[in-house]
């Protein structure tokens, strides 16, 4: 359920695209000196998108850094971070591991899944005494998130609001007189994000006969509209909260995120499915 919160390069400016290449390089690195190689491994586009919102609204110093990194040994890359960024990459590694336990039960292999998960078992202990708010917030998230779907609940909205919920707690780092906007921001974000992961998985999970919450509704006429629709419903109610914070700071590189950067696995899906019944009638 990552990859979804990211950039639209065309449509940003080149010296947008770079500062967005130093945070996530910034993100990098502060997972690999908190958490070693594992941690660089996991890197989440969600979380590089949480250090620049944070970044954004708080407008703490950032540290800029020239390094050489295992990704690119020939050239040094530009990195921003500091204490947010360790924030993010906390909640990177929170997120990643239960997401590993999650998979272990949905999927076969799960020794080999558990033992992937095990790997961040301490780092996540130290996670969870730092944060304690975010990650019962996440593991409440994942204990309900399978109660659904044990269920094969068909409720759209309680089943994404699951994710919503975990988001909103991950993007308010400390509760303030902004926290109301960044939960409610988080909340829809993460809808966004679960539901446009199931309907990515939507064509395996019905071969497969997994548990996906748009399966009941993807025989109707209207389906495509009806995802499309929902999808910008979340998608608006994110940026009108967006919007209400004092963002200056790189708020042209958080819009292009917010308004384009996460429709570009939509915008895939729309391509495949075309070529797919393209396919069909030849």
């Amino acid at each position: 359920m990552f990859g979804y919160v990211t950039i639209n390069q065309d449509e940003l400016k080149i010296r947008d695209y770079r500062r967005y290449r130093s945070f996530y390089c910034g993100l990098c690195r502060s997972l690999q000196v908190r958490y070693g190689i594992k941690g660089q491994v996991i890197l989440p586009y969600d979380m590089v998108f949480a250090d620049i919102l944070l970044n954004g609204l708080y407008e703490q110093p950032l540290l800029e850094e020239d390094r050489f990194c295992i990704a690119h040994p020939a050239k040094k890359q530009h990195m921003l971070m500091n204490s947010i960024t360790d924030y993010a990459a906390d909640m990177g590694i929170l997120l990643v591991y239960y997401k590993f336990l999650d998979d272990a039960l949905d999927e076969g292999g799960i020794r080999k899944r558990v033992s992937r998960a095990s790997i961040f078992k301490k780092p996540v202990k130290r996670v969870r005494e730092a944060w304690p708010r975010q990650a019962k917030a996440v593991e409440r998230y994942i204990l309900e998130l399978r109660e659904c779907e044990e269920k094969r609940t068909d409720d759209l909205d309680r089943v994404a609001g699951l994710t919503g919920t975990a988001l909103g707690e991950i993007f308010v780092m400390e509760e303030d007189m902004w926290s109301e906007f960044l939960r409610r921001m988080g909340f829809f974000l993460g809808k966004y994000i679960y539901l446009m992961d199931a309907y990515e998985d939507l064509r395996e999970d019905v071969r497969k006969g997994n548990y996906n919450p748009w399966i009941p509704y993807k025989d109707r006429p209207d389906f495509g509209a009806l995802v499309e629709s929902t999808l910008t419903m979340m998608l608006s109610e994110c940026a009108k909260e967006f919007e209400k914070l004092p963002i200056v700071q790189d708020v042209e590189l958080l819009r292009n995120i917010i308004y384009s950067g996460v429709w570009n696995k939509y915008r895939e899906q729309l391509k495949e499915r075309e070529g797919s019944k393209g396919k069909e009638t030849t």
